[in-house]
Parts: C-alpha cells; sequence; structure tokens
C-alpha cells in the first residue's frame, strides 16, 4: 500500500496538510462542547445562576459545534478531491502500462483481470483514501486528547472505558482473522465474472447459433453463487460488528451513570454537583474514546480489501515489460523498404517447443512477399515479429537494415501499415476510423477519400446517410465483415506507409472484391515492401516472393510458377483448390 501512496502528487500532499490541520481544529471544537455542557450543567444546578449566563454558554456551545460543521465539510471536500485525482492518476498509470504490454503480458494477467484491476480495484483504494484520510487522522487525535482530559476524574470511569475499548478491539481482531483470506477471493472471483460475461457478450451469435444460452447462464450463475456466498459471509461477519459497537457504547454509559450515582449519594452536598458534572462530561467524553476507536475499527475493515488490490495493482505496473524500446528512430536510407530475417527462430514465452524454425529472407522495397501453409504453420506469427508484436527467441529481424529491437517503437510503427487478421473498428465515425491514430504525416480528407476508394469501400461507404462521416458502432457491429475489413485496410493505406502487412486479411471479401482491391493497391503501393499471409492460392499466385510454411520451418520459397514445380506441400495446397488446368493457366 505504501508503494501505491507514493503516486500521491504534492499538490495532494499539501491538501492532506491542511486536511489534518482543519481535523485538529474539528477535534478541538468537538472536546470543548462537553466542557460547555459542564458549566451549563453546574449552572443549572446552582442557586443564583442567571437565564444569561446560562444562553452565553449555550451560544458557544452551537459556535463550536457550527465551526465543527464547517471543518467537517471541508474535510470531506478536500478528501474527496484528493481520492479522485487519486484514482485517475492510477488508472492512468495502470492504462499506460497496458498499452505498452505484449501480447505475452496481456495473456498472462487475461483481459479480463485487468479491466478488474483497473476499474473495481482503483475503486477500492478510492474508498480508503477518501475515508481514511478523515478517520484515520481524526480517530487518534480524539482518543489521545480525550483520554487526557478525563484520566484526572475517575479511575473507575476510566476501567469503564479501558474494559469497551477491549471489548471492541478483541471484536475487530477476530473479523480480521476470520474475514480477510476471503477478500483475495472476492477479487478473483470478479475476474472471473468479468471474463465470463465478457466471453459471453462477444460470442452471443455463436451462443445463441448454438442454444448454449442455458450452459452459459449456469456457467455465470456458478461464479456469481461463489462470489455472493463469500459476500454474503462478509457482510454478516461483519454486522457483527454493530451490535457489538452499540452495546458497548450503551453499556458503557449506563456503567459510568450507575457508579456515578452512588458516588453523588456518597458525597457532600457541595461535590455532589461537581461530580454530576464530571459524570456528564466523562461521559461524553467516554463515548468520543470508544467512537475514535470504532472509526479505526472502519479503517482496519477497509484496509485488507484495499492493500489486496494495491497488491494487485502493484503487480500490473511494476511488471517488466518484455518489448524494451530502442533509440534509433531512422532506418538505413539505402535500406528502405527492406526487411530481413536472418536465422529466426521463436517459441511462446513458458513454451517447450519452437513455433518457428530458423527462418531466412530477404524482402527488397517493391516487393509482394506471401505466406502460406496450414493451420498453426506460424504464418501470422511470423509477420508478427516485424511491428514486435513479440520478440524473436533467437536470431534477428532487421527493418531498413536495423534490428527491429533498436528502433523507438513509434519510429518503428511509422514505417509500417498493419492489418490484423480480425478487423478492428472502433467507435467512430468512417473518417476517424481511416484516418485513426498518429503517423509521419498528417492524413488529409483527400488521403481518407483515396485509401477507402483503393480498399474498394468507396461503393458501400457513400450508400450510407452520412457517408464518410456515418458512425462505425465498437468492433464494427453495424457493417458486414468484408466492409470491417476494407475500412481496416484503408486505414493502412491512408498512413502510405513503406511496409504494408496483410495478415489475411481478404479472407471475407468475394474474389471479385479481393481481384480488384489486390490490382488497385499494386499500383498504389508499387514502391512499398507488401507482406500477405493468405490461405487463398488466388490470392498470392502473383506475388513477386511466395513463402510456403509447415511446422514452424521453410519447406519453400520462390514465385507461384517454381514452387509448383520443386515444393509438393505448395502443389498439394494449390491443388486443393485450383485444378491443374487453372494453375497452368495462372
Amino acid at each position: 500500500m505504501s508503494k501505491i501512496l507514493r503516486k500521491l502528487r504534492k499538490k495532494d500532499v499539501l491538501l492532506i496538510l491542511i486536511c489534518s490541520v482543519l481535523i485538529i481544529f474539528q477535534v478541538w471544537l468537538d472536546l470543548k462542547l462537553p466542557d460547555y455542557m459542564s458549566q451549563i450543567t453546574q449552572l443549572v444546578q446552582s442557586e443564583g445562576s442567571l437565564i444569561k449566563d446560562i444562553l452565553i454558554e449555550g451560544g458557544k456551545m452551537m459556535l463550536c459545534a457550527l465551526g465543527s460543521l464547517i471543518a467537517a465539510v471541508l474535510v470531506g471536500f478536500f478528501a474527496s478531491y484528493i481520492a479522485a485525482s487519486f484514482s485517475r492518476t492510477l488508472r492512468k498509470d495502470l492504462f499506460e502500462k497496458v498499452e505498452n504490454f505484449s501480447e505475452g503480458e496481456v495473456k498472462k494477467f487475461s483481459t479480463s483481470s485487468l479491466i478488474t484491476r483497473t476499474t473495481n480495484d482503483v475503486t477500492q483504494i478510492e474508498m480508503l483514501v477518501a475515508m481514511g484520510l478523515q478517520l484515520l487522522i481524526k480517530s487518534p487525535i480524539t482518543a489521545v486528547w480525550a483520554v487526557t482530559k478525563i484520566l484526572n476524574k475517575s479511575w473507575k470511569w476510566s476501567a469503564v472505558v479501558g474494559g469497551g475499548v477491549l471489548v471492541l478491539l478483541m471484536t475487530l481482531t477476530f473479523l480480521m482473522i476470520v474475514v480477510i483470506p476471503k477478500f483475495k477471493i472476492v477479487q478473483k472471483l470478479i475476474d472471473k465474472i468479468n471474463g465470463i460475461t465478457r466471453e459471453n457478450l462477444t460470442g452471443i451469435r455463436v451462443v445463441r447459433a448454438f442454444n448454449a444460452e442455458k450452459y452459459q447462464e449456469e456457467k455465470f450463475q456458478k461464479t456469481n453463487n461463489d462470489l455472493t456466498r463469500i459476500q454474503v459471509f462478509n457482510q454478516r461477519t461483519f454486522g457483527i460488528m454493530q451490535p457489538v459497537m452499540y452495546l458497548i457504547m450503551y453499556f458503557s454509559t449506563l456503567i459510568i451513570y450507575f457508579l456515578g450515582a452512588y458516588m453523588i449519594n456518597d458525597a457532600l452536598i457541595v461535590g455532589k454537583i461537581v461530580i454530576f458534572g464530571d459524570m456528564v462530561v466523562f461521559s461524553s467524553y467516554g463515548m468520543q474514546v470508544i467512537m475514535s476507536f470504532l472509526m479505526l475499527a472502519m479503517i482496519f475493515i477497509m484496509y485488507p480489501r484495499a492493500a489486496i488490490s494495491a497488491d494487485r495493482i502493484n503487480e500490473v505496473l511494476d511488471e517488466e515489460l518484455t518489448i524494451k524500446e530502442g533509440n534509433i528512430e531512422k532506418g538505413k536510407p539505402e535500406c528502405i523498404g527492406t526487411v530481413e530475417f536472418k536465422n529466426v527462430s521463436f517459441k511462446y514465452p513458458d513454451a517447450d517447443e519452437y513455433i518457428l524454425k530458423n527462418i531466412n529472407f530477404k524482402a527488397n522495397k517493391g516487393e509482394t512477399i506471401a505466406f502460406i501453409g496450414s493451420t498453426g504453420s506460424g504464418k501470422s506469427t511470423l509477420i508478427n515479429l516485424i511491428p514486435r508484436f513479440y520478440d524473436v527467441t533467437e536470431g534477428e529481424v532487421l527493418v531498413n537494415g536495423i534490428n527491429v529491437k533498436d528502433y523507438k517503437l513509434e519510429s518503428l510503427y511509422n514505417y509500417i501499415g498493419y492489418i490484423p487478421q480480425k478487423a478492428v473498428i472502433f467507435s467512430g465515425t468512417v473518417s476517424e476510423n481511416v484516418s485513426y491514430g498518429k503517423s509521419k504525416k498528417k492524413i488529409t480528407k483527400d488521403d481518407i477519400y483515396k485509401a477507402i476508394e483503393i480498399a474498394q469501400g468507396k461503393e458501400f461507404v457513400e450508400k450510407m446517410p452520412e457517408k464518410y462521416d456515418a458512425y462505425l458502432a465498437q468492433r464494427g457491429t453495424n457493417i458486414s465483415g468484408g466492409q470491417k475489413q476494407r475500412i481496416s485496410i484503408a486505414r493502412a493505406i491512408a498512413r502510405n506507409p513503406e511496409i504494408y502487412i496483410f495478415d489475411d486479411s481478404f479472407s471475407a471479401l468475394d474474389y471479385k472484391t479481393d481481384y480488384k482491391l489486390r490490382k488497385e493497391l499494386k499500383k498504389y503501393t508499387k514502391d512499398a515492401t507488401t507482406f500477405i499471409v493468405a490461405q487463398r492460392i488466388g490470392t498470392i499466385m502473383n506475388a513477386d516472393k511466395i513463402i510456403v510454411l509447415d511446422q514452424g520451418t521453410c519447406v519453400g520459397m520462390g514465385t507461384h510458377k517454381e514452387l509448383l514445380k520443386n515444393c509438393d506441400v505448395y502443389k498439394e495446397i494449390a491443388l486443393s483448390q485450383l485444378s491443374e488446368e487453372e494453375l497452368n493457366n495462372a
């Protein structure tokens, strides 16, 4: 927790100091009230007292109460501001950290857990800061100050208050021992519920198509019931605190008055009024002491869960990034547009087997390099090494003559136009999606129109009511799969990069659109290097170089005609899609 709290800004620390001063002032006013109450009690009991004197003391009490109220409102305002700004800082740091995660780090934590840590866990800490800032400062000051006020009154009354505090602390210790282990389970179950909900929403069409609603409901219900059971246990256990608190307060007051009655009965006439006044004051201060420990108890109840949340947040913030940034901004001028794989082998973190083994090839400026192979042969993994979504295990990948590990990531990405296997659409307009992100040049409206036209999206975009300003829902749920792919392709074209990476990005297109798009793309990207991962022979047969992968190894490299002659794997794939006559005439 202390590590998290170091993220407080200097402004927040200053506000905490101001809150501390206001709290001390508030406690002083609160503890003055019993003194005035004692004065009023003695005035009422004394002969010859004037109403004016009683009203003066009562007025002082009112002023103290008003001052305490104003101080409490100011402390509450500042505490809420500090907690809100602190949680904003935490969420920002978490979001920025996760943005720099590689695919491996995201998988390590899981998406649902990262969402929980950015929302629920941060909220737990925000609540602790908001409440703790007030209670943690106020409680010990009130307790110590109130104790000093009652020490010289009566050891019997002091023993009653001490006994009440002891019972309260014993109850709190018991609760902490029972409940604290449950908090970590609660947070993990919240992760799990988020994961199930996200999975269900993402795959809602499949769930419905397979009549699996009942299965998903039961899956969710099991986790939800587990979470509810633990939360109910925690709340019921903590529910003991309130009756125990009231019992201690009421019994302490009762015993103080009971003992006071005997002391007044045994005292002389003159001392009776003094003892009665002391008893009223002592009962007030005694309640202040008990309430102070009760406020501390509330912090101890909140702290364990917040501490677990802090540990979970620290796990993310302390995670060492596997993709570390270099310091080179520009590639070698004579090598612009080139990509070279030198003895590249790759295996996923913690995996035993290599996905790619000893891959070697070079792509020159203006060339189109295609990759084909069976499912799981490593095609997508290979091209994901170029933009450093993963780092190679052995060997090196050179872009523009420089090892990708030596680049500043922003500079590396400026060279690349990446179109993923699954088209990603962000909530916003068509234009916002195509001009998305930061590139080496400003993307103009003309660039957007040109990119959409090349991507064969002009026809469907201009049929939309608002055309290029038409709204696209998150994940593109209001357009078809082929339209999503064309928007995704247009996004890369608009950047006008030196290197294009198409990761099976034509799969949702019909053959006619696929052909027209590749034809226009070839004209526009004649000076760029293009990488294409595809399953269709028709998509890649005109590539300058085709690399055939089988179980992570390169089993063939050459043009379409060369591979038909000397690569059995390629020929087998080709014949499964086209007839021999079609292949020979291609």
